[in-house]
């Protein structure tokens, strides 16, 4: 039997990056869907598929239910953002229409929440995953991997550099616009503390790529570690531009937000990314991720963890997709026995996130010395 997967802004920067990817996989036959049609159909018209590709009208803001049930499809995955304005109205038509639900959400109330389906998504023996990303689900699988060298995880500092050369969208960076100056809460020596968006610039030195600025980040680990991890005291999760002077700019601009002579900077996206552009042969295509986990050994003794991801080419975007990628695959196989409504945590480890990787211009770096 093939699955029909339906993937909601099929056509657009990292719905066509999974589109490749399952292109070639022949229990799925891919349904590529959007607000234009036309864009559906000529998208899923050039795709090297193993089996008949459909392009779809679908609006999210739109009738779903109808929809769905002209669609008729086994797995939706929604890649449509930005999720921080968002409720969860796709994944609730897509439990109605017994369809599975995954998304690449990384928005910190969304995912957090997403639970609350849980009840009508077992009624229904659908698995409805939020977060199939970056966040939480890479960001788990590093924390578990090396959980067990620690009697006491103590802190985790991690975060992402974009790379200069990406295919940004206008929808990723209106989601990260949207909390530039803003105040969210991170765990700081045991307890709950006001940060802001984009503010306690610091430097992170990458192997291959130098000195990465970056700034604080709101996402859905920042609302799910601190119950998953009792022991951990503090978290930072940070992001930033490859370009320092686009990172410090940024920063500028988060403070006039935050003395109120901005609204959000999510307005002005459009614009923003625009000028963004204008800067792109001062950049490459390397981008970055980092984690730092310390604490305490079994000896008692102060124990350090370091991992880096570092991916070349414009390879990047290809690591929040992988996710969303594996668990298709496998529902389509009826390989996942799960169902329910959570975030996307327990469902990849890292020697599977990682093994997706291979063939892509990406290298993962390890320091296992202790501190």
């Amino acid at each position: 039997m093939v699955a029909r997967v339906l993937i909601i802004g099929g056509y657009g920067n990292f719905g066509s990056y999974i589109a490749r990817r399952l292109a070639g996989d022949r229990a799925i036959r891919l349904l590529i869907g959007g607000r234009s049609a036309a864009k559906a159909k000529a998208f899923a018209t050039s795709l090297d598929a193993s089996n008949a590709t459909e392009g779809h009208a679908i609006d999210i803001d739109g009738n779903l239910a109808e929809a769905l049930a002209r669609i008729a499809p086994d797995i939706v995955i929604h890649t449509t953002g930005p999720f921080q304005s968002q409720d969860h109205r796709v994944a609730k038509a897509c439990v109605a229409q017994g369809s599975h639900y995954l998304d690449l959400a990384d928005a910190r109330t969304f995912v957090a929440t997403i639970d609350q389906l849980d009840t009508d998504a077992k009624a229904k023996d659908v698995l409805v995953v939020s977060g199939a990303s970056s966040v939480p689900c890479l960001t788990a699988a590093v924390i578990d991997a090396y959980l067990p060298a620690f009697a006491r995880l103590g802190a985790v500092d991690y975060g992402i550099s974009a790379a200069q050369h990406t295919n940004r969208g206008l929808a990723t960076t209106s989601a990260v616009l949207s909390y530039v100056g803003k105040p969210m809460t991170m765990l700081r020596e045991g307890v709950m503390k006001t940060v802001y968006g984009w503010e306690e610039t610091h430097a992170v030195r990458y192997p291959d790529l130098g000195c990465r600025l970056f700034g604080n980040c709101d996402i859905p680990d920042l609302e799910l570690f601190p119950r998953r991890y009792p022991t951990l005291r503090s978290m930072r999760f940070s992001a930033g531009h490859e370009l320092k002077f686009l990172h410090v700019g940024t920063r500028m601009l988060g403070l006039l937000v935050r003395l109120g002579m901005i609204g959000s900077l999510s307005d002005h996206a459009e614009n923003l990314l625009k000028l963004a552009f204008v800067f792109d042969r001062f950049g490459s295509g390397r981008s970055g991720f980092h984690m730092f986990l310390t604490g305490a050994g079994h000896d008692g003794e102060p124990l350090t963890r370091r991992f880096w991801i570092v991916a070349r080419s414009g390879h990047g975007p290809y690591i929040p997709c992988m996710p969303a990628i594996l668990l298709a695959q496998q529902l389509a196989r009826g390989a996942v026995a799960r169902r329910g409504a959570m975030p996307c945590i327990d469902l990849i480890d890292l020697d599977s996130y990682l093994a997706a990787l291979e063939g892509l211009d990406i290298s993962v770096y390890r320091d296992d010395a202790d501190a």
